[in-house]
């Protein structure tokens, strides 16, 4: 009567506190520049050293330019991040992936690439989207500084066990409907608190259906309805996915893996805390028109009437009113990348939208991989070229414009048709207004310079 998430849990606990947390054992510690200093200067203070540096991978992301990354970062905050970064690693002896390090790129999109993640492990990050591997059948979620110095010094984290929650979604995606706006319509739903204190499992057959690419979109976003982490039990699309990674299981330790791994899903009579059922024929390209990721409609759909004095600040700041269609909304900015949908199924996406035509004029448009593999990849491809011949330039790995903590900064009052995972104020510059799309909506917005339905344009 266990749950996938149950299973994995405990067999990843030490000690059971009475009436308290459980000590969890991880498997996997991913760093990036911004959430790490702290640990390691707690380590140094205590005169320790990591307890298994093997089990940890670093690299930089959130502060770093998306062009010219081989120059000094002119940002000296982000400068000062990134190269503190690269002592620390170097003075404890950790992985590190550095700047146009050819394994590098956002640590979300690193991970599941390398075959770091892998299924049935316990991973965590100083990062709340670290619930994306748990697509690949793992227990993945967000820690805090305090919590990453705890996990380098013991491998070991306290962490109260969460309740468990099951979405099913029934039925196939429709044509031109991807995992983005699947997540979307889930959000809008059941609200950015609707899975608060849970780990979901998702199932079903429109789950089923996903590429690993975009079961990573999905479980991205769980943290959206604020749900402790998000994760899909493994099957042949993860084997697949994973086998040849190079840092997955080889020759003899695969087959072990794979048989191991085909044990992890939940028991046919197993008892979430929570069950919620949706049909894939209900769901439709969605866009976000308000300062939630959980305020979204269908694309061709109205923008409901302001409820609460929240609702009507949130159009305000948009500078949007109820009644009004997304449709036809004049856009200033694309982008294309983060976590979310930074992956190469994405720059598939966008370039099957957008070969053969042209990107609008007034539109500023970021294409950022998410990760220096991804961008091989989309020149190896020839994805590189259709999108130039469309107008479109091809940036360098990182966060980019998700949020503002680098050069990618939205303008104030800017509209900016974002891939990413979160439109908050100001989350991508100061006054920038933001609506979350799927890779095809926004190749969509930006060959029209509008919001556009991207079915209407599918070859």
């Amino acid at each position: 009567m266990n749950t996938l998430f149950d299973k994995i849990w405990d067999a990843h606990v030490v000690q059971h506190v009475e009436d308290g947390p459980d000590q969890l054992y991880i498997d996997r510690l991913y760093c990036h520049e911004v959430t790490s200093p702290q640990a390691f200067e707690g380590l140094r203070r205590r005169g320790i050293r990591p307890f298994r540096p093997e089990r940890i991978t670093c690299m930089p992301d959130h502060n770093i330019p998306t062009l010219c990354q081989s120059e000094p970062i002119a940002d000296p905050v982000g400068r000062r991040q990134v190269e503190t970064l690269a002592a620390n690693t170097a003075e404890f002896g950790l992985t590190h992936y550095g700047l146009c390090d050819p394994r590098s790129g956002i640590v979300h999109v690193v991970g599941p690439e390398r075959g770091l993640t892998q299924p049935g492990m316990t991973i965590v990050c100083g990062d709340s989207h670290t619930s994306t591997h748990g697509a690949v059948g793992a227990v993945a979620f967000g820690i805090g500084t305090s919590e990453v110095e705890q996990v380098m010094a013991s491998q070991c984290i306290l962490q109260s066990k969460p309740k468990t929650m099951r979405i099913t979604v029934d039925g196939r995606l429709g044509r031109g409907v991807t995992a983005k706006d699947l997540a979307l319509f889930l959000m809008s739903r059941l609200t950015t608190a609707g899975a608060t204190g849970h780990f979901i499992e998702y199932a079903g057959e429109a789950v089923r259906g996903l590429t690993m690419e975009g079961r990573l979109t999905l479980c991205n976003l769980s943290i959206e309805m604020g749900a402790r982490g998000g994760m899909v039990a493994p099957d042949e699309v993860t084997f697949a996915y994973l086998k040849g990674r190079l840092e997955a299981p080889q020759d003899k330790a695969w087959d072990e893996a794979v048989e191991r791994w085909k044990g992890l899903s939940s028991d046919a009579d197993a008892v979430f805390d929570r069950e919620v059922r949706f049909s894939a024929a209900d769901i439709a390209p969605m866009v976000t028109y308000g300062t939630n990721p959980g305020m979204g409609i269908a694309i061709d759909g109205t923008i409901p009437e302001p409820v609460t004095e929240s609702d009507a600040k949130a159009l305000r700041y948009m500078q949007f009113r109820g009644g009004e269609r997304m449709l036809g909304k004049p856009i200033d900015y694309v982008f294309l990348g983060a976590c979310t949908n930074g992956r190469i199924e994405d720059f598939r996406a966008f370039a099957s939208v957008v070969k053969g035509r042209r990107k609008a004029d007034g539109v500023t448009a970021w294409l950022v991989p998410g990760s220096w593999q991804v961008l091989q990849q989309v020149e190896q491809e020839g994805i590189g070229q259709v999108l130039r011949d469309a107008g479109f330039e091809v940036r360098q790995p990182g966060c980019s414009a998700c949020l503002a903590m680098n050069d990618d900064k939205v303008p104030a009052g800017k509209l900016c048709v974002s891939t990413s995972n979160r439109n908050f104020e100001g989350r991508q510059g100061a006054g920038a207004r933001t609506v979350l799309a799927s890779p095809l909506t926004a190749a969509a917005a930006a060959v029209r310079g509008c919001i556009a339905d991207a079915r209407e344009l599918l070859f």
